[in-house]
């Protein structure tokens, strides 16, 4: 019988069949064994209200199909549908709620375990918010105005987000137009909850806008205010080398993984396991020192700041358990599988929960608190350390690890095309126009056991940079390319087309730029508005030579962040099976109908060889429209030579650059 293959990392299939080998079941054996529901998982089920569950089904259930109430199946498809975009929307702003509060209680002197550590960001984000800032004004001052302002955009009832001012304006037309854009981020889940309620929106289209509106509060409000609190209290994040995979755990020291989605307590934990204090209390428990691991998104917010390794994303949490070598595993908000308390009985590791919102039944809870960081995050280390002298011979050792570099965020994406004193996305449009680079793709979303997990992410990932395709990742996708070994510069001599190449080798980058979390992806809309705004290419983000992948999603989150994109002009691919399958209007919307509207789109294709020609079709056709140099293999425009770090320290020493324009 022929062996299937459940994960495409080579490393985590070693664990899947060691475990296998000792009866131990995984999220792998459970999607083998729970089939997903066919009439839910193509949108044609209802149960908003106890007259149902209705279930529409059969060859004219679009056409004749009607729940007991009379509601049609597009209604009904687009009703599940919004409901998953508030859901993720909801995920995101409350996690970016909750930074915005720390940033108020920082800048209000009652959590003295943080600072403010960028002030530069903090300026920037204040002149964006039109708040005085320098001139001698406290730095505090500014932080607090900037503190309630972005908390305003959660209740607001009227009136719009403050960021929705950072799109280009002839994005923010379209949404004017549509009447989609935001109020604020609690008025628009609200509303759309509302909208979904039994008996009140049945119009598909209508119902399809207001996941576009709700998903827009995430990216141009909660997402983004989250990336930009994040960068003013721990740093915006520059490139820093680290390490990925299951190799990261050392037998001979405790092993603490921090996972989840929140940074704070993450950040007080970095700073607490180099303590001198907490690493002689190791060595006094037999360790010879303290090591610290990330999972999933907080995983990647310490990688991108310190360059803490990172053992992969949503489907390697139990099989970093499997290893035996993780002596505890402190998880907080989303994405956290509960089946994590009951295979940890079978090894020694302590699973602690932190957040009053997320807790599950047989863990250690230690409650956060931003006011008590580093105290509490002590408390977590030394629960660890305690633990080590409890660790069992048996696991799934793996010594594989890949090099990675990570952290390119909006601004040092802009400085490293032209230093501090002539940044610019210039050379980026630059080589897009004369062909270098094809066009750019967002590569992003989970990673799912119902696939070869990762498999869908280091097929796409290849096959886009062989064709010049510049690739920003964030979440469990950059996870995805950081343990396949795809994170750094050499990547781009193996597998890069030409065109990408040389513009890889010039700046001394990698071709896939690891942006950070899921909720990073904000950084992408900011980055593709310097683009617009740059010129050159379109005066909008619609239409540029852009398109958005998560080839192997599975939350609700995804959904969101599927939507803000393309309400903001950036065509999406999904992988896998479409949640509105049974009914082709709502299909139709959101394909057809939201291009022509907004020059954005969402598909869901199961296959990644229709995939990537899907998503080249919309670069080349971004191309055309643009009247762009059609895109030929080592065939380029007029030629300029790209300026490598030499020129650039030139011109932050004042001399005169001594090559071309970029």
């Amino acid at each position: 019988m022929e062996k299937v293959v459940k994960s495409a990392n080579e490393a985590a299939e070693q664990i899947i069949e060691w475990g296998e080998s000792h009866k131990i079941e995984t999220c792998f054996d459970r999607a083998e064994k729970m089939k997903p529901c066919p009439i839910g998982a193509s949108g044609a089920c209802c149960r908003i209200c106890h007259v149902g569950p209705c279930r529409l089904v059969g060859q004219n259930a679009e056409e004749e199909g009607r729940g007991v109430c009379g509601a049609t199946l597009p209604t009904i498809a687009g009703r599940n549908f919004l409901r998953m975009a508030v859901a993720g929307s909801a995920a995101h702003s409350d996690h970016a709620r909750d930074m915005a509060f720390t940033l108020l209680a920082v800048a209000n002197g009652e959590a003295s375990d943080f600072k403010i550590t960028d002030v530069k960001k903090l300026y920037r984000v204040a002149g964006m918010l039109d708040i005085e800032f320098g001139n001698g004004r406290p730095i505090n001052n500014v932080a607090r105005d900037v503190a309630l302002k972005l908390i305003e955009d959660f209740g607001r009832q009227k009136g719009e987000i403050n960021f929705i001012k950072r799109a280009p304006k002839k994005t923010q037309e379209r949404w004017k137009k549509w009447g989609i854009v935001p109020r604020g981020v609690d008025r628009e889940i609200t509303e759309s909850m509302h909208r979904t309620n039994m008996g009140v929106d049945h119009d598909p289209d209508n119902l399809l806008l207001s996941a576009l509106k709700v998903s827009l509060a995430d990216g141009w409000g909660g997402s983004m205010i989250s990336t930009d609190i994040t960068d003013i209290l721990f740093g915006t994040p520059k490139p820093v080398k680290g390490e990925a995979s299951f190799g990261i755990f050392k037998e001979d020291e405790v092993n603490l993984v921090v996972h989840g989605h929140e940074p704070s307590l993450a950040e007080m934990i970095v700073d607490v396991v180099n303590e001198p204090e907490m690493i002689s209390y190791a060595k006094s428990k037999g360790a010879n020192g303290i090591n610290l691991g990330g999972m999933c998104c907080t995983a990647n917010e310490v990688l991108m700041r310190h360059g803490i390794p990172t053992a992969g994303g949503f489907t390697n949490q139990e099989l970093a358990i499997m290893t035996g070598l993780v002596d505890a595993i402190t998880v907080d908000v989303q994405c956290i599988m509960p089946a994590l308390v009951e295979l940890s009985k079978k090894f020694h590791t302590k699973v602690i929960t932190t957040s009053h919102k997320a807790k599950i039944p047989g863990a250690m809870h230690i409650q956060y608190d931003e006011h008590r960081a580093k105290e509490i995050a002590r408390e977590i280390v030394r629960t660890a350390i305690d633990n080590y002298a409890n660790r069992k011979a048996e696991g799934s050792h793996v010594p594989d690890k890949f090099p990675v570099i990570a952290g390119f965020s909006h601004e040092y994406i802009e400085y490293m095309q032209g230093g501090s004193w002539r940044a610019s996305f210039r050379p980026l449009n630059d080589a897009i126009m004369a062909g270098r680079i094809r066009g750019v793709v967002g590569l992003a979303g989970c990673d799912n056991p119902r696939v070869p997990s990762q498999g869908l992410h280091r097929f796409l990932a290849i096959e886009l940079i062989k064709n010049d395709v510049l690739i920003v990742s964030t979440g469990c996708g950059s996870a995805a390319c950081g343990t396949a070994g795809f994170l750094t510069p050499e990547t781009a001599l193996e597998y890069a087309g030409p065109g990408l190449m040389e513009v890889c080798e010039a700046i001394g980058i990698p071709p896939i730029l690891h942006l950070g979390s899921c909720v990073d992806n904000s950084r992408i809309l900011t980055i593709a508005t310097a683009m617009a705004e740059e010129g050159g290419l379109s005066d909008e983000i619609g239409g540029m030579p852009a398109v958005g992948i998560a080839p192997e999603w599975m939350s609700e989150k995804a959904i969101a962040i599927g939507c803000y994109f393309a309400a903001s002009g950036i065509p999406v691919i999904f992988g896998g099976e479409s949640p509105v399958e049974a009914s082709k209007e709502v299909t139709r919307i959101m394909t057809g109908v939201w291009f022509e509207r907004f020059r954005g789109a969402l598909h869901f294709e199961p296959d990644p060889e229709k995939i990537l020609a899907l998503a080249l079709d919309y670069i080349d056709k971004a191309r055309e429209t643009l009247k762009l140099r059609k895109y030929e293999p080592g065939k380029f425009g007029a030629e300029r030579v790209l300026m490598d770090m030499a020129a650039r320290r030139e011109i932050e020493k004042g001399a005169k650059p001594h090559l071309g324009i970029y």
